[in-house]
C-alpha cells in the first residue's frame, strides 16, 4: 500500500464496492468478537387480490432488530396495516431472542404512530433550516 491515497465520490451504485466496504466492516467487527451475522427480515401486506399495500424490511444488527423501511400504500391507510407489519415484526424478534426493535422517522411521517406502539425515543437530529427533524425509537423486550 503506498502512502498516496486517493479520496473520490463514487457517481453510480456500485455494488461491488458496497460488498467491499460492508467487508471491510464485518472483518473488523469479527476481529472483536462482534460480527454482522445477522438476517434481513421482510415481511408483506398484500390484499385480496395478492396487491401490495403495505411492506417491512428490517435487519438483524447485534442482537437488535433494525426496522429500515415500513410503508403503507395511501389508500389501505388507516386499518391497522402499519401496527400489525410492526407486531409481525416484533414477534419475529422475540422468536430470535432479540434484545428489542429500533427504527427512525421524520417528524412529518410517524411519530405518533411509533410512540403508541409502546416505543420510546431514543435520540433525535433536530429541525433545521426547514429540513425535519430525524428521530430514533426503540422497544425491548422484558425477559419471561
Amino acid at each position: 500500500m503506498t502512502d498516496a491515497i486517493r479520496i473520490d465520490v463514487v457517481d453510480d451504485k456500485d455494488e461491488a464496492f458496497i460488498a467491499a466496504t460492508l467487508d471491510i466492516l464485518d472483518r473488523t467487527a469479527t476481529a472483536i468478537g462482534k460480527p454482522f451475522d445477522g438476517c434481513d427480515l421482510q415481511i408483506r401486506a398484500e390484499d385480496d387480490n395478492g396487491e401490495l399495500v403495505g411492506g417491512l424490511f428490517a435487519l438483524e444488527i447485534q442482537g437488535w432488530l433494525f426496522v429500515k423501511y415500513l410503508a403503507v400504500a395511501e389508500a389501505a391507510r388507516n386499518r391497522g396495516i402499519g401496527a400489525r407489519l410492526l407486531s409481525k415484526a416484533e414477534m419475529e424478534a422475540k422468536r430470535l431472542g432479540l434484545a428489542g426493535v429500533y427504527l427512525d422517522t421524520f417528524s412529518f411521517q410517524a411519530p405518533r404512530f411509533y410512540l403508541r406502539a409502546g416505543y420510546v425515543e431514543i435520540g433525535r437530529l433536530p429541525e433545521t433550516e426547514g429540513r425535519p427533524a430525524r428521530i430514533w425509537f426503540a422497544k425491548t423486550f422484558e425477559k419471561d
